[in-house]
């Protein structure tokens, strides 16, 4: 068997694997708001999934700005904290599940820039369309609201430079 035989098999149980870059994430509203994309329609992002069961995700927004310093510690605290709204990131392990008949990849959170995460499951509808991109969606409540709102971030395989 080759080495392509055996991708080829690993993938067919598990779509995931490997690397994806992210191509859009928006937010539609229960309230009929306009949709939104959280670090703008031009956000860059890297999802991987490996082998062994281990995740790890990252969104940031686009053209984000250098800091002064070096070193992120002795940058202004104006920077840090630009620097920290404008980028999301957590790791940890990762399960395939089907929810209520519906194909679904469950993150458990060991590591985030938002210390809140960790802990956390993260659940994540999937669905891969016929172009080859992968959907992952979620709905949750807008923090001090009744508002629901939806999650759509669509990924394609592979990373570019």
């Amino acid at each position: 068997m080759s080495r392509s035989d055996n991708i080829a098999d690993e993938l067919a149980n598990n779509p995931l694997l490997g690397s994806w870059q992210l191509l859009r994430w928006e937010i539609a509203y229960g309230d009929g708001r306009p949709s939104s994309h959280p670090f703008g329609p031009d956000a860059t992002g890297l999802i991987q999934y490996t082998h062994d069961g281990g995740m790890s995700a990252c969104i940031a927004r686009a053209g984000r700005a250098r800091l002064s310093s070096d070193s992120v510690r002795s940058a202004p605290e104006a920077e840090r904290l630009a620097a920290f709204e404008s980028y999301f990131q957590y790791a940890g392990r990762y399960q395939i599940r089907d929810i209520d008949g519906q194909p679904h990849v469950v993150h458990h959170v060991s590591h985030a820039l938002n210390p809140n995460f960790v802990g956390t499951e993260q659940v994540r509808r999937m669905d891969f369309g016929a172009d080859g991109t992968l959907t992952l969606s979620a709905s949750d409540q807008l923090p001090g609201s009744a508002v629901l709102r939806h999650h759509r971030l669509i990924w394609t395989r592979g990373v570019t430079a």
